[in-house]
């Protein structure tokens, strides 16, 4: 009996301790999603684009295609694209590969890297919601966080084995940010690594810019209300971020384009502003921390009219949607379809069922932080959750990519509220209204639940049986045109460009050594608009786009979305030619590989 106790005090202290839960939940969210994914996995690379090109952007820096070079030779039209992903993130999954290849083979040492990236990027998210969740909520809440978090990462594609785009880092920079900027204690040390956090943001990827913007806003208004006893912090973050992002703006950007603005990626318009603001905000801490309350708002006034300014003089054209500039054509046959920048309405006609799976937590979550605000009940802290949320969700109105950081946000108040109901059902057992609180709080604040009642709604239980098991119904251009075996008969010829269609370029360039034309990435739009243009000209028209591209093959894929767009839009266009089996004489049909969903056509000269 006595070592019964002596074991429940064990374990219930264990369950205090940080790093033991962040451990616990951690390794059963990895197993978890090893045993669902890796049994009958048919590929090492995640099924999203942006995982082949970046495992073909890592080939290149491995092969010895400079840091500081981008570009993608075999994508587009001559002179080949620049990418505009950041080359930090290339770095530990080019060192994992690397490390594996001393004990494997090529092809193993690349699975083994991109097994292990998305996966261990889950315990540094776990850190950064338990760290927030604590502060928050104290201990009660921290397993709660973490367990909305462990459902979080199984049911999204940001961490499955083989994601190596840049989204998964992004989430866990914005987690930290969040846990950091909640400390209560207001330490410099937190608010440095929030700084740092944020600087790091940026430099991967705009994406997170506008939650970054927010931070920073968050940080200067907290100097504004609490004058000298906030300095020690906003002088911390004020210097961390100044310094860090001028260190990662020349560790990343080649000297050729510092004075390019770009407003996709790290340029001088978002390290101009960026420097400004970090630098303006520490001279004014400095100066003015010891004024009236009244006067800090004010200087601080002046310091967002002069990052204004600064941006407005450095990349005017950064403060649109950078997609804005897209062509008409791209927009309708391209942008339209790709479902992270949908839009809300956008979403709402195509699939109704999914809008409670990306909106509702992060609203739920924003009411509660406004009711705690109301009720002053830890006003500052949800003060500072409601402004983050509050843009991620509101980014997302615009373009759903935003809906994850909502949703990942919204855990630290729902997982305090969580908390105490569940503390109320426990302290007052028979009452029944309490333990029902506690239980339907919990599952509101599950993105994947309102998802399902939606779907239920919608489709009834076989569509829930459908989601539950992931079935995606009949085969894909993903599996007739992107997979290894598909794509074996174009590797075997000889290297030259491509006419594809964008869905498989990616693939393309990480299966075979041909250049292609058409990827599904905004800065070639030269290449997506010639293939466009190629599909929809007439069968003699497109002899003409073709000669001038020096493209030679025509992989053809049937079963692309696009494609099928393409035709009939153009039911005489060359796509539809070549669905009826009406081959050019400028064409030769090469022999039909039964295996690939692909028709081969080379040109003749």
């Amino acid at each position: 009996m006595i070592d019964q106790v002596t074991a429940d005090k064990t374990w219930s202290r264990l369950w205090t301790r940080l790093d033991f839960v962040v451990a616990f939940f951690g390794i059963a969210t990895i197993v978890i999603l090893l045993l669902i994914n890796l049994p009958g996995a048919t590929d090492y690379v995640g099924v999203d684009n942006d995982d082949a090109m970046r495992l073909v952007q890592v080939r290149d820096l491995l092969g010895g295609q400079s840091w500081f070079d981008l570009t993608q030779y075999r994508l587009g039209l001559d002179g080949g694209t620049l990418m505009h992903w950041s080359r930090l993130v290339d770095l530990p999954i080019a060192a994992l590969i690397l490390a594996f290849s001393q004990v494997l083979p090529a092809e193993r040492a690349e699975a083994a890297a991109l097994l292990v990236w998305p996966l261990f990027l889950i315990l540094p998210l776990f850190v950064a919601v338990a760290v927030g969740a604590r502060r928050i909520g104290g201990l009660p809440a921290m397993p709660i966080a973490l367990g909305l978090a462990a459902l979080l990462a199984l049911t999204s594609n940001r961490f499955l084995p083989g994601a190596i785009d840049h989204h998964n880092v992004q989430l866990v920079l914005v987690a930290v940010i969040a846990a950091m900027l909640v400390d209560p204690r207001h330490k410099p040390a937190s608010f440095a690594l929030a700084g740092l956090a944020a600087a790091v943001a940026i430099a991967i990827g705009a994406e997170t810019s506008p939650f970054v913007a927010t931070a920073c806003l968050v940080v200067a208004v907290l100097w504004a209300w609490h004058g000298s006893g906030f300095a020690p912090a906003a002088r911390a973050f004020a210097l961390t971020v100044t310094i860090a992002i001028s260190a990662l703006f020349f560790a990343t950007v080649p000297p050729r384009l510092y004075t390019m603005a770009a407003c996709d990626s790290l340029s001088i318009s978002y390290y101009g502003i960026t420097a400004v603001g970090g630098l303006l905000l520490l001279v004014t801490v400095q100066l003015a921390s010891h004024a009236s309350r009244r006067t800090r708002f004010a200087v601080l006034m002046a310091d967002g009219a002069a990052v204004l300014a600064a941006a407005l003089i450095l990349a005017p054209q950064c403060l649109q949607n950078p997609l804005n500039d897209l062509d008409p054509l791209l927009v309708t046959l391209w942008l339209d379809f790709v479902i992270e920048a949908q839009s809300i309405l956008q979403q709402l006609r195509v699939e109704p069922a999914s809008l409670g799976g990306f909106y509702a937590v992060g609203f739920f979550a924003i009411v509660v932080c406004l009711l705690r605000i109301v009720r002053d009940d830890r006003r500052e802290i949800h003060a500072i959750l409601l402004a983050l949320i509050l843009v991620s969700w509101l980014i997302a109105l615009i373009q759903l990519r935003g809906a994850v950081f909502a949703n990942l946000l919204s855990i630290l108040p729902l997982s305090l509220l969580i908390a105490e109901l569940r503390r109320n059902a426990r302290d007052d057992p028979e009452n029944m209204g309490a333990g029902f609180a506690f239980a339907v709080t919990t599952l509101l604040a599950v993105p994947s639940v309102w998802l399902l009642v939606g779907v239920f709604a919608t489709e009834g239980t076989a569509g829930v049986t459908q989601r539950m098991k992931g079935s995606v119904g009949p085969a894909t251009s993903s599996q007739d045109c992107e997979a290894a075996a598909a794509l074996r008969q174009l590797g075997a010829l000889p290297p030259t460009t491509v006419v594809a269609p964008s869905n498989t370029g990616s693939k393309i360039l990480r299966f075979t050594a041909h250049r292609v034309l058409s990827a599904p990435y905004h800065r070639n739009q030269g290449g997506m608009l010639t293939e466009l243009h190629i599909g929809l000209a007439t069968p003699a028209e497109a002899a003409a786009f073709l000669r001038g591209a020096g493209a030679t093959i025509i992989a053809y894929c049937g079963t692309d979305p696009q494609t099928e767009t393409i035709r009939e839009l153009k039911p005489d266009g060359f796509y539809a030619a070549l669905e009826r089996g009406e081959v050019p004489t400028y064409l030769e049909p090469l022999p039909r590989d039964p295996k690939s969903g692909l028709a081969l056509y080379r040109m003749r000269f």
